[in-house]
């Protein structure tokens, strides 16, 4: 006999109650630091203007000085090198017996140096960054993509991690462990002195960052599926931990069922509603086959349908990944003010999770997600196209790009958690995520490559996210479908064959009962 559907068992406390609004809200607040930890990079690690630097006690003339840097051509703009200079004891030697640069001397025909004293740097927009702190310009310009990367490396760790930890000890106290990690070694990268120092604990703030996140969605996914926005400070959840309860269904899924009851008894409480006498009988959830059953990352890849379920969802997330944070991190390089790019780059999604909310509620799950990565990708490949003169025009069409990347991560959370079933969901959300940290890892290095060719990411993210459009129309359909409770349920999904009618656990349990009595 399996165990009743836990939508149906539960359905008396509502849909909206005070108990889900708090849960949500607290949960809510604890993920809004993530946009920020992540994403300050670009400001952290922006490159000033810069130039080599010419020691002030060098007894040199102003005019030599004025003309110690090198011209040179970048984006068809005249500018001075950032990385050479002319040899400084050359200079030195004209300047000392009267020559003047441009009149007596040809300065273009003085051999070249590099920075070897240094660098100096535009403070008009920056005080600091860890550019201009640790001179990461020049040879050591690798280093700033790489930054960025090691935060998302950590992101890559905690996404492997976190999902069987919490999977295992539960999604409660995972989420308060990592929200502690967190808010500790971003406190501590303050008091960085060196650029290892640095990645070492944005490494680390990543893996807090991603556990957090993952482990706050599943903990809700039961409740009731949004996209938050608001703001936490981590003392409000050290005096709220009480009002964030643990997953029922992961506890019922432990065989923990006297504790799933008095969470429910409670909720029922807050939400001014009358529990039924018997929540869960008893010889039905001693029935469930999986309940004590420990799952693993394999177990994504056990059968053919499951696994390509997972590679497909892999794929389109490492995609999506690659291009949202792409344009993300590439605001910095865009025409105008920084600040106010990476404003408008924030604000668009606003709208974005208003649409995909509404898709989401009511249009199939794959007619969510491929229109919008379609956008995306299409949005990126008419970049390419716009003279470069129409600045405004670019600037619109990357924020087009970001818009449909926004909609589609925030349906391709919900879309995999569907897919899953309760003893795996958080295992396969962080396992999908853990991929997707593959195409972040990159996502600096594409915004890098606009150094050589500045239509070149856009070519590449463009593209890669048609196909992964296309690719995700291949998805089995959710909607309308209950969440899995168990392995065998998730098998009975098909993706190219016709699926079979939706199962329904009340249904099974009725037809066991009929038996039984005969």
């Amino acid at each position: 006999m399996h165990m009743r559907d836990y939508d149906d068992v539960t359905r008396f406390l509502g849909e909206w109650g005070p108990f889900q609004k708090t849960v949500f809200s607290l949960l809510c607040l604890s993920i809004v630091p993530n946009g920020f930890t992540g994403l300050s990079i670009v400001f952290i690690a922006d490159t000033p203007t810069h130039r080599c630097a010419i020691p002030q006690n060098a007894n040199i003339s102003d005019e030599w000085r004025n003309s110690s840097i090198p011209l040179e051509e970048e984006n068809g703009q005249v500018q001075y090198s950032k990385c050479t200079r002319y040899k400084l004891d050359v200079i030195k030697h004209l300047s000392n017996n009267g020559y003047m640069p441009g009149i007596d001397v040809n300065v273009t025909e003085i051999q070249l140096e590099g920075c070897e004293d240094g660098w100096e740097y535009a403070r008009d927009i920056y005080f600091s960054t860890i550019v201009s702190e640790w001179d990461l310009v020049c040879g050591n310009s690798w280093k700033v993509p790489l930054t960025s990367s090691m935060f998302f490396v950590g992101v890559l760790m905690g996404s492997f991690i976190s999902g069987q930890l919490s999977d295992r000890f539960g999604r409660k106290i995972i989420l308060f462990a990592t929200m502690a990690v967190q808010t500790l070694f971003t406190f501590i990268q303050v008091f960085s002195t060196s650029w290892v120092m640095f990645c070492a604990l944005f490494f680390v703030v990543g893996m807090g960052q991603i556990s957090n996140y993952v482990a706050a969605f599943v903990l809700e996914i039961g409740e009731y599926c949004f996209w938050p926005l608001a703001f936490q400070v981590f003392c409000i959840f050290l005096s709220g931990e009480r009002f964030v309860p643990e997953s029922p269904r992961w506890l019922l899924c432990q065989g923990r069922v006297e504790e799933a009851e008095a969470i429910l008894r409670d909720a029922a409480r807050r939400n001014g509603v009358t529990p039924p006498e018997v929540i869960f009988h008893p010889v039905q959830v001693g029935n469930n086959p999986e309940k004590l059953q420990h799952h693993n990352i394999c177990d994504l890849v056990k059968s053919s349908n499951i696994r390509w379920i997972t590679i497909t969802l892999c794929l389109v997330w490492m995609v999506l990944s690659a291009g949202y944070f792409a344009l993300s991190l590439n605001v910095s390089n865009l025409h105008g003010n920084t600040y106010f790019n990476c404003f408008l780059s924030a604000a668009v999604e606003i709208p974005a999770y208003v649409v995909a909310w509404l898709l989401f509620h009511y249009c199939p799950r794959r007619l969510c997600l491929s229109p919008t990565l379609f956008l995306g990708g299409v949005g990126l490949l008419f970049i390419q196209l716009i003279p470069r003169n129409v600045n405004w025009l670019c600037v619109t069409l990357e924020m087009v790009g970001k818009f449909g990347f926004t909609a589609a991560f925030s349906v391709v959370y919900a879309f995999t958690a569907e897919l899953y079933p309760t003893v795996l969901r958080n295992t396969a959300v962080c396992a999908c995520s853990m991929a997707s940290r593959v195409g972040s890892i990159s996502a600096p290095y594409f915004v890098y490559l606009g150094r050589y060719y500045k239509s070149l990411p856009y070519l590449l993210m463009g593209s890669l996210t048609v196909f992964s459009a296309l690719l995700s129309l291949l998805l089995p359909e959710s909607r309308g479908m209950p969440l899995p409770e168990t392995i065998d349920h998730m098998q009975s999904i098909q993706g190219f064959k016709k699926r079979k009618a939706p199962y329904h656990l009340t249904s099974a349990i009725a037809e066991d009962e009929n038996v039984s009595e005969m």
